[in-house]
């Protein structure tokens, strides 16, 4: 089992961190589409470690296309000397359209399509062939050694794929190689929802699970003393009703039948009225969807949840601080 954890926004400070989250002895960091670009967030950290792999989780793959993820991803392989993991997700839909200001069409079709052509456009930068992948929504036909960076000393990255829905998820175990488990989940969710529907892209595909890798994050509330423990519970419950109101995530309320919470959020959140949203996070939701407790105990829920299940694990603590992370990172790994 790989531990993996998160980085700053920031990316003047990163690389500093990054190193030192190395040194603490994480397998893994990811950077995400926030407040900065993960890209760049990803290339500070590179060249600050020299074991630990780096992914972002998530990029927006719609806010782009096929071949600038493909120069993308093939200079952070090379800056971090194989160890970049290009993450994708779709983001919902408003975002696509009204943040990034880009076109929404078939998620799931696009997804499949986007995955595919980077992955023909690695192919040609590898062998020098003709490049040719004609979709529905992407045409890559032009290619020659003028703009063809040559075939990666380190390989091809591997590409994870994030989702929530059925289809997606499926469509992960089909194409990827990769799967991210939204922090939005639960035991049961994953059990009934996720890993059947891996399985039914992987059979797809031809694939075995043992060729796939599955990463989770998990929601986690923990603290070095209570105070702690019950602001993080706080941040917990936020973040549940804030992605317990958005559509895409309904299927997995579905799975508890609370699927009647995603309307009672999403009303709330349109009003603006975010602490009474976090006040129907009842103690039943937080502990289904949340890691609750001290290190200690995040750990002991964790190895239960997730052992055996997945390969990869990222505790998602809202309100981190450095010795927290650490003594959280030791639990882990005692468990592990």
């Amino acid at each position: 089992m790989k531990i993996d954890t998160s980085l700053l926004f920031d990316p003047v400070k990163v690389s500093e961190m990054a190193g030192e989250l190395e040194e603490a002895g994480f397998d893994g960091a990811y950077s995400f589409e926030g407040q900065s670009d993960p890209f760049i967030t990803i290339a500070a950290a590179a060249m600050k470690t020299k074991k630990m792999d780096l992914m972002t989780s998530i990029a927006v793959a719609f806010a782009r296309n096929p071949m600038s993820l493909a120069y993308l991803g093939n200079d952070l392989q090379m800056l971090s000397g194989g160890r970049f993991i290009l993450g994708l997700g779709t983001q919902v839909k408003s975002h696509v359209e009204h943040r990034f200001s880009m076109p929404w069409g078939k998620p799931v079709t696009r997804m499949r399509e986007m995955v595919l052509a980077i992955k023909e456009i690695w192919r040609c930068w590898e062998t020098g062939g003709k490049l040719k992948f004609e979709g529905e929504y992407y045409h890559h036909t032009l290619m020659n050694p003028t703009f063809s960076p040559g075939a990666n000393p380190h390989g091809a990255p591997e590409i994870f794929l994030a989702g929530v829905g059925p289809n997606m998820t499926a469509c992960a175990g089909e194409v990827a190689d990769g799967y991210f488990v939204h922090p939005f989940h639960s035991a049961r969710s994953f059990d009934e929802l996720s890993l059947p529907n891996v399985q039914r892209g992987l059979d797809k595909a031809g694939k075995s699970l043992g060729e796939f890798t599955i990463s989770g994050q998990l929601i986690t509330a923990t603290g070095l003393d209570d105070e702690q423990l019950q602001t993080a519970i706080g941040s917990a419950r936020g973040q549940i009703a804030f992605y317990g109101s958005t559509p895409a995530y309904r299927p997995v309320l579905e799975v508890h039948g609370w699927e009647g919470m995603q309307q009672e959020w999403s009303k709330l959140a349109r009003a603006g009225k975010w602490a009474e949203m976090t006040a129907l996070v009842t103690d039943e939701i937080l502990e289904t969807f949340a890691l609750v407790g001290t290190p200690e105990e995040v750990a002991t829920k964790m190895k239960a949840r997730c052992g055996g299940k997945m390969d990869r694990v990222s505790p998602v603590v809202y309100q981190p601080d450095t010795q927290l992370i650490k003594t959280l990172l030791q639990a882990l790994k005692n468990k592990f």
